[in-house]
């Protein structure tokens, strides 16, 4: 029956990929007519006002905004036409005379929110066209009837070329230039001038020679050098090489044998411990570390070869789908996904299966399942091109002739196959990594072992839906990209519109491979996260004392990976703040850096390392201390809240100095221990202490904790920066015109949970290293680290003008979520009194007593109404 169920999928799939051939082979019918006569010569009495705008204050672009409004009499042949339907061809053919004239094509570099709009009044009809762009690279670009050419990046020059409005009277041209300095070259020049504003009033030629240079700011022409096809990719380039070093070096650094972290304190690294464990054993090639070495590498190679190895020539397409075939089947095969590799952990307990040794029966079955269908799938995709008569595709894959029915499926075979092989290798690649960290649950690795053909299965057609996602996405955007470009261009029917399809199908298996595998540092995730877990268990399994198992905080090779993530997920989204695709390259370092530097800062101040030596003898080597210290805690709560009730009359009979005698008794009580040591500081209560430690001994569990913790509270943070992303006319336009716009949204949203769930990974990773005595004091720290990063991202670009809200409003989010992450990590801490209260609300207020909890609700509040605030103004914006 699972069978029967999954072969009805794959029928479902067939279906709907034979229903998109349908949709684009066979669409509305031409609506195409002659353009020959526009009848000009009767626009004598006609009028028009253009305005040009330059919004530059506040945008990571410049951007280009144009309105005109052009008045014609009812007298003229065709404004009886501009007041029928918008969809109709009178409309569209008399629009297009009074914009283009009879034989122009609207530029690509043009977009517009609506149609035009037209109003009919006595005997004249007005119609007003609104349009953007904006300015990202060096080039022509035509925009109504203004062309924008660039002499350098700084320096644009603008003229008045209408491509139709020969015979209109020019009443009013204004331009405003939002403070770009101009130099005027019209003639006559303009009437009135300001800082911001030229004006030509009534230039009286038909047409007027209105030209004027305006200078970018240095911020923005910096952005359009920076971001040229060459330049912007190697930007991205560098960053993954960037990444690539340094999780090469965290990865060595991880092989090396490392005493355990658990027997040392803040501030007392350099010193030998007295407490070891044994050094963790080098692991192989095949080890969590080796395999993310090789990722690495790899992943870097790939990403090169993809930006700046692979031309985008069009008579290079069968060279490109060559190319992308092979590299996809060869990604897939060397992960190698039934491979386990060698764990830190010898035997399994639930199994009872020996882990290192070499691949049994289940292995080779696995290995025969994933090959046979990854070079199945590959076969078939080389069909495609090797045969390309079969499908009666032209040796570039694609023409200016109508294409086929046939033609159209071979090349949705050629993309599908392609997309599959890069995403089932992307898919193996994290099912291998987490394989070899332990990540993978039992249950999961059983059903591998026992029925490989039917998982492999299931996760091809799993792997096939997703790549015919994107493909209808491609589809889509295809269509809604010729309606914009052509929607007055004559002759817009059956064959051009299958023939500008026909084009976009035939990039998808090359082009849109950029996306999504620049897009798999989140599989450098994983294979961190494997890694970090690994050498968890490496430090469980050689614990002489299974029952002692503390790791106070993470070793050097872990803080280094613990800093990689951080970078990745946190840091991530501030790279858009710098505003060029140049700085991508020192977006990793500078967030190790400032997240080092933070922990260099912080570390001494925070609870455990003022307590030092005396808290690792005290804690660290008694089992029993460790087991009363959640008692003294709340036993210090209950003291403190009776001295509160005897301030206000109601203490009962235990008097003052009974009460501070037992709270000194709880100090002494963290004191006894050290052996004529150093006591601890009198303002670190057991309670500080307590909170300090977390829910539980190890550190990587109270890093998991608190990750899911924030994961589930970013949700909606998650939803804000979605909305902020699409709240400019602009973004909304690209979500829908572009390919990977839809796909966009829903991987940023995911991206945006990973970075919540990473962001309070990192912060119960280092919550005992962190500065505060006060838990949602932490989180500030985090927020520094990831700030710090953005301010020398600004002073680098020389940024005096960049709207640094939406940076604000991703601290305050990330600060939010924190803090709830650090308010609910403290109920975690006190677990076991769960019982004694109504709810953890009440067990909160219990901890932090009345007035510190009003304090953190407060502070709570005040963040909320700062993200409000933020996005009105957003909005408004």
């Amino acid at each position: 029956m699972r069978e029967i169920r999954w072969w009805r999928l794959a029928s479902l799939l067939v279906a709907a990929l034979a229903a998109m051939t349908w949709w684009g082979c066979f669409p509305a019918a031409a609506h195409g007519s002659s353009l020959n006569n526009c009848f000009t010569d009767k626009l004598d009495a006609s009028t028009a006002n253009a305005e040009i705008r330059l919004a530059q204050h506040h945008q990571s672009y410049t951007k280009v905004f144009s309105d005109i409004r052009v008045t014609v009499p009812r007298g003229w042949d065709l404004a009886k036409s501009l007041t029928y339907s918008e969809n109709s061809e009178e409309y569209r053919r008399a629009i297009h005379c009074l914009l283009l004239g009879s034989n122009k094509k609207m530029s690509d570099n043009e977009w517009r929110l609506h149609n035009p709009e037209v109003t009919a009044m006595g005997e004249w009809v007005t119609v007003e066209y609104n349009s953007l762009t904006r300015i990202e690279g060096s080039g022509s670009i035509r925009i109504g009837p203004w062309v924008f050419s660039c002499a350098n990046a700084k320096k644009w020059t603008v003229e008045l070329e209408p491509q139709s409005f020969h015979q209109i009277h020019w009443k009013r041209v204004e331009a405003t230039l939002d403070d770009l300095n101009f130099n005027d070259h019209s003639t006559p020049v303009a009437s009135y001038t300001d800082e911001k504003t030229l004006v030509w009033t009534e230039p009286g030629d038909r047409e007027p020679d209105i030209k004027f240079d305006v200078d970018l700011s240095g911020r923005h022409s910096f952005i359009v050098a920076s971001n040229q096809p060459l330049s912007g990719r190697a930007g991205i380039a560098a960053w993954w090489v960037c990444a690539t070093i340094v999780i090469a070096l965290a990865a060595f650094r991880a092989q090396q044998p490392s005493p355990s972290t658990a027997r040392s304190a803040p501030g007392a690294e350099q010193r030998k411990p007295k407490w070891r464990v044994a050094g963790m054993r080098v692991v192989r090639g095949d080890s969590p570390a080796g395999a993310l070495f090789h990722w690495s590498l790899l992943s870097t190679a790939v990403i090169l070869m993809l930006l700046l190895g692979i031309p985008l020539d069009a008579d290079k397409r069968l060279r490109n789908s060559f190319i992308c075939i092979l590299a996809g089947l060869a990604l897939l095969l060397v992960a190698r996904p039934w491979r386990r590799g060698v764990s830190p952990v010898v035997t399994n307990e639930e199994t009872g299966t020996d882990r290192s040794t070499d691949p049994d029966a289940a292995q080779r079955r696995q290995a025969h399942a994933v090959i046979v269908t990854a070079c199945a799938v590959a076969a078939v995709g080389m069909l495609a091109l090797l045969d390309h008569n079969l499908f009666g595709l032209p040796k570039n894959l694609a023409s200016g002739h109508a294409p086929t029915v046939q033609g159209v499926i071979g090349l949705m075979v050629l993309g599908l196959a392609t997309v599959w092989l890069w995403l089932a290798a992307m898919v193996a690649w994290a099912w291998r990594f987490a394989l070899e960290g332990g990540l993978v649950r039992t249950a999961w690795t059983k059903k591998w072992d026992g029925a490989p053909g039917r998982c492999t299965a299931v996760a091809g057609v799993l792997v096939a839906m997703v790549a015919a996602a994107l493909l209808a996405s491609v589809w889509r955007s295809s269509r809604l990209q010729w309606t914009r470009r052509n929607w007055l261009a004559e002759g817009t029917g059956t064959f051009n519109h299958a023939s500008y399809i026909n084009q976009f199908m035939a990039d998808f298996s090359t082009t849109d491979l950029r996306w999504f595998f620049s897009r798999s540092w989140f599989l450098t995730v994983i294979a961190v996260l494997a890694l970090l877990y690994s050498r968890v268990r490496a430090q469980r399994a050689e614990a002489t004392d299974k029952d002692e198992q503390v790791s106070l905080w993470p070793g050097g090779p872990d803080t280094l990976l613990i800093a990689a993530l951080f970078s990745f997920l946190v840091g991530v989204r501030g790279g858009k703040t710098a505003g060029s695709s140049a700085l991508y390259g020192f977006w990793i370092p500078l967030n190790i850096i400032s997240l080092y530097g933070i922990l260099a800062l912080g570390r001494r101040r925070s609870i455990l390392g003022q307590l030092g030596d005396c808290f690792q003898s005290n804690m660290v080597t008694s089992k029993k201390r460790r087991r009363e210290l959640p008692g003294k805690a709340q036993r210090y709560r209950y003291l403190n809240h009776q001295l509160y009730l005897l301030d206000q009359g109601r203490g009962g009979s235990a008097t003052r100095q009974q009460l501070e005698g037992e709270l000194h008794r709880l100090h002494q009580w963290v004191a006894t221990g050290c052996d004529g040591k150093m006591p601890p500081p009198e303002q670190i209560s057991v309670l500080d202490i307590a909170l300090a430690w977390g829910p539980t001994g190890q550190w990587w569990s109270n890093a998991v904790r608190a990750g899911r913790l924030a994961f589930w509270f970013g949700i909606p943070a998650s939803v804000a920066l979605t909305y902020v992303d699409l709240r400019d006319p602009w973004d909304r336009m690209q979500s829908l015109y572009l390919p990977t716009g839809v796909p966009d949204i829903v991987l940023g949203f995911l991206l945006n949970q990973l970075a919540w769930a990473g962001a309070g990974f990192v912060l119960g990773a280092l919550w005992r290293l962190l500065p505060g005595s006060s838990s949602p004091v932490r989180a500030w720290s985090l927020v520094v680290a990831y700030a710090i990063p953005v301010c020398v991202a600004l002073l680098l670009t020389g940024i005096t003008d960049t709207n640094l809200t939406e940076v604000i409003l991703y601290a305050v989010l990330m600060l939010s979520v924190l803090t709830l992450t650090s308010m609910l990590m403290d109920t975690v801490t006190f677990k076991r009194e769960l019982d004694l209260w109504p709810s953890r609300f009440a067990l909160l207020l219990s901890i932090y007593q009345v007035r510190g909890f009003s304090t953190k609700i407060v502070w709570l509040l005040t963040q909320l109404a700062a993200v409000i605030k933020i996005l009105q103004d957003l909005r408004r914006g």
